[in-house]
């Protein structure tokens, strides 16, 4: 049992993701207006994002650039003294990517909001209805 503890405990950071993940999938089923839909998609997107940054990092372990030198030509290049920058890449394009849906999603929310006069979920649906 205590053992179970001690890791649960070393992977606090993942249980923050999970509920962060959870409270944004709420915010998206549940929540009846548009913008706060927005909002819990944006909390789930930035979950998503922090979790991949996570799992890039390594203990004990440097950027990967090799320097040069005399002595460096003679040494083996080891894997594993290295951060992997993969994921810290592709989690750089996916927050231009979550800035550029939010502005999008804003856009789209403006203009419902012009021709429909709410933004709640059912009230909308139920004026295309009657159209």
């Amino acid at each position: 049992m205590e053992v179970l503890l001690d890791v649960l405990i070393s992977r606090v950071n993942y249980w923050v993701y999970i509920v962060l993940m959870m409270i944004g999938l709420y915010g998206i089923i549940a929540k009846k207006n548009l913008v706060k839909k927005i909002i819990g998609m944006n909390i789930l997107q930035t979950a998503v994002i922090l979790f991949f940054i996570s799992i890039g990092a390594k203990k004990n372990a440097t950027i990967p650039i090799i320097e040069h030198g005399h002595d460096a030509a003679h040494t083996a290049v080891t894997a594993t003294h290295y951060i992997n920058p993969l994921p810290h890449v592709l989690m750089l394009t996916a927050i231009v990517v979550a800035v550029a849906t939010l502005g999008v999603a804003l856009t789209l929310v403006i203009k419902v909001h012009q021709q429909y006069h709410t933004l709640e979920e059912n009230e909308i649906l139920e004026r295309i209805r009657e159209a």
